[in-house]
């Protein structure tokens, strides 16, 4: 048995999001479709405490051995050391090997079948149970009420015996005056939903563990070879480390940080808005690059570019980001396949384990699409800033505004999250389109109220002095009246 109150689940995100793990010789109730994960989790459960030394046995009533250690392979585990105990119908076990030790369900009433799997216990006293599963159990009972106290007589003999137990049910068939919650210690609920595109999507709830602060909500997993990956809901006041804002972060360029009073803070985050095409992606890069060449690490993950294009971009402009090794990571992700607990669950381990100092989320509009809900899309990206701003994180966001001229709309509204705002513009002049830039917010100090003029090309990005004589970004239709003596030159690149 384990020496402390707390068992192993076999996951280290679950016990954390337990407070610790599942009560020891207690009864747990996992719950969910039929392909949500259930049987993973228990084989987690069991293989965690055969590593311990302790001995352990899973009851199935609806899947064969062979099927179970199938399951395992697929894995890359082995059953070797697990009791099996099989309660199948006859045709799911055609090996004549093995005909003594297969006890028919079908063929047997509920009270013989319930104390036959005592028996095994009795015989074979385990630490860790798994039994699989109550639906199995509830069709033999017929009515409710006798399901209800086969149940609790089960749940009673395995607290007797000292075992720590995962009763498994498939939600088959819900039955309201059957419901199990109020007889076991702990409930974990596993979900599977289908989106209008893209990979379904599996998130986890702990319902109740008695006597423990456990984490609520939603969290995301998937399965994987390997088992259940689980990715805690991120709660960032968990990760305050008391960092305090001061430190500027130079672009790289005077222009834009006398623009920016100076440049960016860190702990901060920065918002680039501006429609297809403005630069957003080349100026958030320029960061990056100015802080790999300090000696820092920084993570760039992009929903809208692939590496190919990135790099090839980036040495169009003069930067080999290869030459920085390690200490930059560029991730292409796929919003379709990608949930949004795990994109946080990234980023924090490029924090934690890589030591990244900036980070850029580009675009928004890709992370929308990972979360169809706004209001939800809202709050998960409210805790991801505050988290990386609480450990002194440069945060850089890149959205994209529907339009190229005229009045510019953007799918999602974070200005309000952003601690900057860059504000990115085309414009034309003598018979060219050219970019505009200006700042419209800073929360950490002051900024210039101007706009200035910048320009991309082989040598890089370039910012011009303010335009004196630009008017009407604000209207959303920026014209330049001047002569074009303010305007940035093109630049030879040698």
């Amino acid at each position: 048995m384990s020496d402390g109150l707390e068992v192993a689940t076999g996951s280290a995100e679950l016990d954390a999001i337990l407070a610790g793990g599942y009560a020891q010789a207690r009864a747990h109730l996992i719950e969910g479709r039929p392909g949500s994960g259930k049987t993973t989790l228990a084989l987690q459960f069991l293989l965690a405490a055969q590593s311990r030394g302790e001995r352990t046995l899973y009851i199935t009533l609806s899947e064969g051995r062979d099927e179970l250690i199938q399951s395992a392979e697929t894995h890359g585990w082995s059953l070797d050391g697990i009791e099996i105990f099989e309660l199948v119908p006859p045709e799911f076990s055609l090996d004549p090997s093995r005909e003594q030790s297969v006890i028919y369900s079908s063929e047997l009433e509920l009270g013989e079948t319930v104390r036959m799997v005592m028996d095994e216990v009795g015989r074979l006293s385990p630490a860790c149970v798994v039994f699989d599963s109550l639906s199995d159990i509830r069709l033999l009972a017929g009515s409710s009420l006798r399901y209800r106290r086969q149940v609790l007589a089960l749940k009673h003999y395995f607290a007797r015996q000292g075992c720590t137990v995962l009763f498994i049910d498939d939600l088959t068939e819900e039955m309201d005056d059957a419901n199990l919650h109020s007889l076991v210690h702990g409930v974990v609920r596993l979900e599977q939903t289908t989106i209008a595109y893209g990979a379904e999507r599996r998130r986890l709830r702990v319902f109740k563990m008695r006597g423990r602060a456990f984490r609520g909500g939603f969290h995301d997993y998937v399965i994987r070879r390997g088992g259940l990956e689980i990715f805690p809901r991120l709660i960032a006041a968990e990760h305050n480390n008391g960092f305090v804002e001061g430190e500027q972060v130079p672009s790289g360029m005077p222009e834009l940080d006398r623009l920016l009073g100076g440049g960016l803070d860190r702990g901060t985050s920065t918002l680039i808005m501006g429609p297809a095409g403005s630069g957003k992606s080349t100026l958030a890069l320029q960061y990056v690059v100015t802080a790999l060449r300090r000696g820092e690490c920084a993570l760039f993950i992009s929903f809208d570019e692939t590496r190919r294009n990135f790099y090839r971009r980036a040495a169009g402009l003069g930067v080999d980001l290869q030459a920085h090794g390690e200490r930059f990571a560029f991730l292409q992700v796929d919003p379709a396949e990608l949930s949004p607990g795990e994109l946080a669950s990234i980023v924090r381990r490029h924090v934690q384990n890589e030591a990244a100092r900036v980070v850029v989320l580009d675009s928004l509009s890709g992370y929308q699409h990972a979360m169809p809900e706004e209001q939800f899309m809202l709050l998960q990206m409210h805790e991801l800033l505050t988290y990386l701003n609480q450990q002194g994180i440069l945060s850089i966001l890149v959205l994209a505004q529907h339009g190229v001229v005229g009045q510019m709309q953007s799918s999602v509204d974070l200005t309000y999250l952003a601690d900057t705002i860059l504000l990115l513009r085309f414009f034309e002049a003598s018979a060219e389109l050219r970019r505009a830039l200006s700042v419209v917010k800073k929360r950490t100090g002051g900024h210039e109220a101007s706009i200035r003029e910048y320009r991309i090309d082989g040598g890089g990005l370039r910012v011009g002095e303010p335009l004196r004589q630009f008017s009407g970004v604000l209207t959303g239709v920026p014209t330049y009246q001047g002569d074009g003596g303010e305007l940035l030159a093109d630049r030879e690149v040698g």
